[in-house]
């Protein structure tokens, strides 16, 4: 018979909540990338490079220290999700780029 400790499912848990939040911080990065540098200040939302910065220190930062409640993390996390709730739809407005 199989049995899994509450810490085997502590772990699981916790892997799974890391690869959630490497896939957004991921998804953000990638896809700040592919919009042109004219698209961010035209939607009034920074620089390209700023975006990118942020988002691939974040990226790193969850990499290096693969803990998804760290507060530094935490903080990247804030910041990718904001660029997908709010700063994609403006670019993807801008550019028409769906």
């Amino acid at each position: 018979m199989w049995k899994v400790t509450v810490f085997e499912l502590t772990g699981y848990a916790h892997l799974l909540a890391l690869l959630a939040v490497l896939a957004v911080k991921g998804f953000a990065l990638v896809n700040a990338a592919l919009y042109p540098a004219e698209a961010f200040p035209a939607a009034s939302r920074g620089t390209k490079p700023g975006w990118l910065i942020g988002l691939g220190v974040g990226f790193a930062a969850q990499l290096l220290i693969p803990t998804p409640t760290n507060l530094i993390n935490l903080a990247f996390l804030i910041g990718a999700l904001v660029y997908l709730a709010d700063t994609r739809p403006a670019l993807a407005e801008v550019t028409s780029h769906r």
